[in-house]
């Protein structure tokens, strides 16, 4: 199955056989008879001499305006310095821009003499805080983490954020959302900065313990999880996923023939009873793990778990063609998308192949596991995410796509948006013309 998608400063969600979605619009659709006409230039203003209050130039220094560049880092600085505040809101409003600045700016020289700050910031907010300021300062660390390029500054965020996101992810009294957040900084930061397994087992059999709440009953009934419960279930789970593709195929088999007393990796069953789940996302994050987990194995043995697939197989075929009128129509599409490109897999063994264009290249998604690493990203940068396929050193590395390619992005961008203003100012301009000769008046007086 090979899709299409073009993303262009958002996500966008592939279905179907073929699907291809493009943001071009003719000239005519993107023109606003109402716009304002104006030329695009760069935002810096210099000159010889400065502009007096009545309008004539006086002699001296030249004056600048900010850059956009200076506006983002002066805006970051009075964030980061705002992010240790007394009140508890200023403190949230700083974390959430630094994450939008974070999220659309890869700034990893910037942040080298002011990670400590941030880090410093968001450990006493995990610590202290409550609630929306522990989602939001869990939210900074994957974007902390996939800016920093020197490996020793990465093990110092490990050691020293680790542990507290460990305590916030288990602690019963904490919010939820908050729990879900620091579940999937859990996963990205051991993702990037952690290599032993002796470490890497230990934390996945946490997240084990909490995803687990989304297991059958005893009764093989689904589980009562409210739907706050099922965010941090799938949180939890999709972050064991992704920690699950660093290892070794034949260290993954072992530890599935063992399962049963290491409590690290769920059975087959535990997550076919989470594909019963009410909650969407827990079903479809169940589905791709379970397509994962053949995946790794079937690298090891091909005949990897093949006493459990027609029961899978059976189960999958279900949720591919579900059309059950209590569940919204959305869900139903999104779930029998992602439950079709599973079931393909676990029967004719063909992964989906996704295409993502990005500025003037492509990456392609061919496999479970660079898939759900690609997930993953994308849920921690979100409309940031071409930025940082473009220019993220890390992000780049780990989607294989090499070294960056240096392309004038910035003067393309610019020109086609000039062309785009001139366009729709000679679509108004020729409207309005047009307008004066089909007018009624206009006709009777001529």
């Amino acid at each position: 199955m090979k899709v299409a998608i073009s993303l262009i400063g958002q996500d966008c969600v592939a279905e179907g056989s073929e699907v291809e979605q493009t943001n071009d619009l003719s000239d005519d659709e993107t023109s606003n008879d109402n716009a304002s006409t104006y030329s695009c230039h760069s935002e810096t203003q210099l000159g010889d001499g400065g502009v007096g209050s009545n309008g004539s130039v006086e002699s001296g220094e030249p004056v600048a305006e900010p850059t956009g560049v200076e506006k983002y880092e002066e805006k970051l600085l009075q964030a980061i310095e705002n992010a240790s505040d007394k009140a508890q809101q200023t403190r949230i409003n700083a974390f959430q821009t630094i994450n939008e600045v974070l999220v659309h700016h890869y700034i990893p020289d910037f942040l080298e003499d002011r990670k400590v700050t941030v880090m410093d910031a968001v450990e006493k907010s995990l610590r202290r805080g409550k609630g929306v300021e522990q989602s939001w300062a869990a939210r900074i660390i994957p974007l902390l983490v996939i800016q920093i390029e020197a490996l020793e500054d990465i093990v110092e965020l490990v050691t020293v954020l680790k542990p507290v996101l460990l305590t916030t992810a288990q602690d019963g009294s904490a919010a939820y959302d908050a729990r879900a957040k620091c579940c999937a900084a859990l996963g990205l930061l051991c993702f990037v900065g952690v290599d032993d397994l002796g470490e890497i087992l230990p934390l996945m059999k946490v997240l084990h313990g909490i995803f687990a709440g989304s297991f059958l009953k005893g009764d093989n009934s689904p589980s009562g999880a409210s739907n706050e419960a099922g965010v941090l279930h799938s949180a939890a789970l999709s972050a064991w996923s992704l920690l699950l593709t660093l290892l070794p195929p034949g260290e993954f088999v072992a530890l599935m023939g063992g399962s049963a007393g290491t409590g690290v990796v769920p059975s087959v069953r535990q997550l076919m009873g989470m594909m019963q789940s009410p909650i969407l996302e827990v079903r479809m994050v169940a589905g791709e793990t379970l397509a994962l987990m053949f995946e790794l194995g079937r690298q090891h043995d091909d005949e990897f778990l093949e006493e459990e697939l027609p029961d899978l197989i059976e189960a999958a075929q279900k949720l591919a063609t579900d059309a059950h009128k209590y569940r919204a129509k959305r869900d139903r599409k999104v779930q029998r998308a992602t439950f079709r490109d599973v079931l393909r897999y676990l029967e004719e063994d063909i992964s989906p192949e996704i295409s993502i264009k990005f500025g003037r290249q492509q990456l392609v998604l061919d496999t479970w596991a660079i898939h759900h690493q690609y997930t993953c990203l994308r849920t921690a940068l979100g409309f940031g995410m071409n930025v940082h396929l473009a220019e993220n050193v890390f992000v780049r590395e780990v989607l294989q796509l090499g070294p960056k390619v240096d392309e004038p992005r910035r003067l393309y961008r610019s020109e086609k948006a000039e062309q785009r203003f001139i366009n729709a100012a000679a679509f108004k301009a020729r409207t309005i013309s047009r307008g004066k000769n089909r007018d009624k008046r206009s006709f009777a007086l001529n």
